[in-house]
């Protein structure tokens, strides 16, 4: 019997099933293309070649969602062969579905993507994907040689001014999982940008950084009139485990955006104590079920953590007015 036999019939019927433009894409039958062997994924790329770009795309979409909603699935070979696509929106998604693979091989794929794909939400998504590359460069799991080589890529991207914003973007937000001393001016710069989507970047990047430095700009942010940035900074607030941010993202349960008032929920849950706790549990009764349900996982996420105090890491007591002072 196929190894697919769980799934689908096997991985010929799955690749017959995706040719039949007739037929809506069945999720059953894409699992089928999981573990492909190196034969099932030379006719997988014949077989993707000569779709339409509709199919293609939609394909390539749903293998992305499967691979989320079940670990059991592995589609990094599929994944992997979509790099190479003449659509830039299955480009994309290959990417994208590359979320977990932590082949360091794959950091120069990426590298070359950013530096030359023509298409702008390609180099986002691999400016995106070279931050799980930086997490394992601070994890000690990537040479030296090859961790310079993706800190500079993403430095060259946000410095460059005639790249799209979108790009330089998520160069700033990979780069704030860097513990290199640059990174905090890289930050602030990013923050004093006019577009508030870079703003909006920044103060995400501040969470990432897991720098108490940031507190009280995420503290500020909290009251912003854009709901984008109010978001950011709600989860900003929570990553940074800010307690003096607490009575703030209280008030955020009740925002008009739900995005703000969820993120608000998710960080009151990361912080904890008292307050946050009896927050959480007045709002678990809402009649906005998504909310509710946010604020019950919440809650569960303290019991299971224990409420415990983590301990972020404040460099030398600096306060924000004297960001690269030291470094100049």
């Amino acid at each position: 019997m196929s190894r697919h036999s769980k799934f689908f019939l096997d991985f010929d019927a799955a690749l017959a099933h995706l040719q039949d433009e007739a037929a809506a894409l069945s999720p059953t039958a894409l699992s089928a293309l999981s573990s492909p062997s190196p034969s099932d994924l030379a006719t997988f790329r014949q077989v993707l070649s000569r779709l339409p770009v509709r199919r293609r795309r939609h394909a390539s979409q749903m293998l992305v969602e499967l691979a989320e909603e079940n670990f059991e699935l592995d589609f990094n070979a599929l994944f992997r062969s979509l790099l190479d696509d003449g659509d830039a929106e299955v480009r994309a998604y290959g990417i994208a579905g590359l979320w977990e693979d932590e082949d360091p091989a794959l950091a120069k794929t990426f590298m070359g993507l950013l530096r030359n794909d023509p298409a702008a939400g390609v180099r986002a998504e691999a400016a995106d994907a070279l931050g799980r590359f930086v997490l394992l460069v601070e994890y000690g799991r990537i040479k030296s040689t090859q961790a310079e080589l993706i800190h500079d890529a993403l430095l060259a991207t946000f410095h460059n001014d005639a790249e799209e914003i979108g790009v330089r973007c998520r160069a700033v937000e990979s780069l704030a999982y860097s513990s290199q001393p640059g990174v905090r001016d890289v930050i602030a710069t990013a923050y004093a940008d006019d577009d508030p989507r870079m703003c909006a970047s920044a103060v995400l990047a501040m969470g990432r950084s897991a720098d108490a430095y940031w507190r009280h700009r995420v503290e500020d942010e909290l009251e912003s009139p854009e709901p984008c940035i109010r978001f950011e900074a709600a989860r900003a607030a929570g990553e940074l485990e800010d307690r003096d941010a607490v009575p703030r993202l209280i008030e955020l349960l009740d925002d008009a955006d739900r995005e703000v008032a969820s993120a608000a929920i998710t960080a009151l849950g990361q912080i904890g104590g008292k307050s946050a706790r009896q927050a959480l549990a007045r709002a678990a009764t809402s009649d906005d079920e998504m909310l509710s349900t946010l604020e019950d996982e919440a809650l569960q996420e303290l019991e299971f953590a224990g409420d415990a105090d983590l301990v972020l890491m404040d460099v030398e007591g600096d306060t924000p007015e004297t960001v690269g002072e030291d470094e100049e």
